[in-house]
């Protein structure tokens, strides 16, 4: 069934670009997306059939390993076509260069036949999220495109390629998270990296332009890494297996797929072309640079954590990650637009990911992969409801969703438990964040300790902020009209159900799937929530209504019963403007402080960047040295 799951978005990929039809095309993307998770499902059933035990695959691939060979090249061309076209030279280099690699060690070694794919636990998780979370990013698309072009009228409407690269992007996640082979794991990584491109340069500005190429140099420089590990393993070690580089205890191939993760998670100093990636239309912030993307970045660390359990590759990942988190959660208080305040929210989350990764020990690559599930779903149904909010307020800015739960009660709803699962308890992110601040005590590592602990606090302040603004008493002054269509709240609503389920479920999740993931990774697991399953279950019954029962009676408040604040003059009734003592009208407007001074990307985005290349750089040199500790 591999064949399909790649096979399947792929063509669907190509039929897009032929149908225009928009009724045909919707009904398409409903079929596609369907039979992606059906297909997904069925997948997942017959290998938990056959014994959910780890499986290898496909040895003997000549005829797919030229095809590989030839999209290695293709994606070259393609580069080199487009860099020369945009008078971009940098990203056109590191292609020819790190491809130049692959086709070296493709060419001149010959390696014995190994399996090129597999399936265990960590593959099964990374194919639910694939196709759950993409999927009804798909069907979110359908209705969200519509009224994105109504308002960005400028923009050339290429619906067509944009579910195309969509489509062709789920099919691209499948292969890498399926494949051990290190070639075929490039191939994949670099198809996600030019989507990526292609999706950010969607309308064709000058801003749009200039920001998908900064992401595809980033991500093209952790490719040159990937290429790197490849040679090296290849011809240092005989092998092209994944798991051989975990198991070889070779630093400098390790430390190369380390720096892959790294700039596809979007870590420091690599955080910008993420950033950047918000000028795209919404769906693909939610699929590329928040779902499963930079998911693709973690899986490979998460992958490779046993390996960088107590060395110097562990060190180096663990302090940018820890330094990420931090950094990254201290410029979001400073942010108004919602999309750069998920963006800086993403690259903080990943950095605490990252940073239990590095630490390679049970409890932290158990932490980072509930927070990776958690991650996946808030944040995919977080960005798609500000997507949903620009198109029905005209702006996406936290301080004009003031009062949106008076607004559009539907949509405050489901942002609302969004931004509880990112920081409330007991959603899985606290709970995560615990068990990793525990395991950082433990290992003795001040630093990180630090780090999430500060971290955590600054995350709660901009969270907290844009909480409040949703469910604030504010009589509207016109009737707001909800122009989400029924497609985008079909999307947000699964997640929103999805998300209050794993919370109920935290014990049976833990036990039914993380812990089989670190029993693979390490060879043994010991339970890690230490609450009886009943009681866990009891407080995550209570406690998961909280918010969204408080929101409900927020939203049934009569406009009549809230009650005129005192604002040193007469209230003109409401609560925005009032006479003062010289009989002359003044506007009272309330807003979140945030601390542009003290926080701002603009003091804090060089430093941050100077000090983690800093670490990257004399950690390369001294893994090159010959340092092992």
């Amino acid at each position: 069934m591999i064949p399909l799951l790649i096979g399947i978005p792929a063509v669907l990929a190509a039929v897009f670009q032929v149908v225009r039809n928009e009724r045909i095309r919707d009904i398409i993307v409903y079929t596609g997306a369907g039979a992606v998770m059906l297909m997904t499902v069925v997948f997942i059933a017959f290998w938990i059939d056959g014994g959910a035990e780890t499986v290898m695959l496909y040895s003997s691939t000549e005829a797919v390993d030229m095809l590989i060979v030839a999209g290695d090249v293709f994606m070259m061309c393609l580069v080199v076509y487009l860099s020369i076209k945009y008078e971009k030279i940098f990203p056109a280099v590191l292609s020819v260069v790190q491809t130049a690699i692959v086709l070296h060690t493709d060419f001149t070694v010959d390696l014995p036949e190994a399996p090129h794919m597999m399936i265990d636990w960590l593959t099964v998780l990374m194919c639910l999220i694939i196709a759950f979370i993409g999927g009804f990013i798909c069907i979110y698309t359908v209705g969200y495109m519509k009224g994105y072009h109504s308002h960005h009228k400028d923009a050339a409407d290429r619906r067509p390629f944009f579910f195309s690269m969509l489509f062709l992007f789920l099919s691209a996640m499948f292969g890498l998270v399926l494949s051990q082979n290190l070639v075929w794991i490039y191939f994949f990584w670099e198809i996600t990296s030019i989507i990526s491109f292609l999706m950010i340069g969607y309308t064709r500005s000058e801003e749009a332009v200039h920001n998908s190429f900064t992401a595809l140099w980033m991500n093209l420089l952790g490719g040159l890494g990937f290429a790197a590990a490849i040679e090296i393993m290849a011809h240092g070690h005989g092998t092209l297996q994944l798991l051989d580089v975990i198991g070889s205890g070779a630093y400098l191939p390790l430390m190369c797929l380390a720096l892959a993760g790294l700039t596809k998670s979007a870590q420091l100093p690599f955080s910008s072309w993420l950033l950047g990636a918000m000028v795209a239309p919404t769906p693909s912030s939610a699929l590329l640079h928040s779902a499963t993307m930079v998911k693709a970045g973690v899986y490979l660390l998460i992958r490779i954590s046993p390996a960088m359990s107590g060395n110097l590759v562990g060190i180096i990942v663990s302090s940018i990650g820890g330094f990420t988190f931090i950094m990254a959660s201290m410029m979001a208080i400073a942010q108004t637009d919602a999309k750069k305040v998920l963006a800086f929210s993403t690259v903080s989350n990943l950095g605490l990911i990252v940073a239990c990764s590095g630490i390679g020990a049970e409890e932290t690559v158990w932490a980072a992969i509930f927070l990776m599930i958690f991650h996946s779903v808030s944040k995919s149904m977080l960005f798609q409801s500000v997507g949903a909010a620009e198109n029905s307020l005209g702006s996406r800015n936290i301080e004009d969703m003031h009062g949106l739960i008076l607004k559009i009660p539907k949509l405050a709803y489901i942002m609302g438990i969004g931004i509880a699962g990112m920081y409330l308890a007991p959603f899985g992110m606290l709970i995560s964040k615990w068990v990793a601040l525990k395991a950082f005590v433990d290992s003795g590592n001040v630093v990180l300790v630090l780090c999430i602990a500060f971290g955590s606090a600054t995350t709660m302040f901009y969270w907290t902020k844009w909480l409040a603004k949703l469910i604030s008493y504010h009589r509207p002054r016109v009737q707001t009209e909800d122009r989400t269509r029924r497609d985008e709240y079909v999307s947000m609503g699964f997640h929103a159900v999805t998300m209050l389920l794993l919370c109920l479920l935290i014990p049976a999740v833990a036990k039914v799937l993380i812990n089989p993931i670190v029993r693979e990774l390490f060879g043994g697991t010991h339970d890690v929530l230490s609450m009886s399953v009943l009681t866990t279950m009891a407080i995550m019954l209570v406690s998961v209504f909280i918010v969204p029962a408080v929101m409900f009676f927020v939203s049934r408040q009569s406009h009549s019963d809230i009650v005129p604040i005192y604002m040193g003059g007469v209230n003109k009734g409401d609560n925005r403007f009032f006479i003062n003592s010289f009989g002359e009208d003044e506007h009272l407007y309330l807003t979140n402080w945030y601390l542009r001074e003290e926080f701002g990307r603009r003091h804090l985005r060089i430093p941050s960047i100077v000090i983690s290349a800093a670490v990257l750089i004399v950690g390369f040199c001294l893994i090159i040295g010959g340092v092992t500790w």
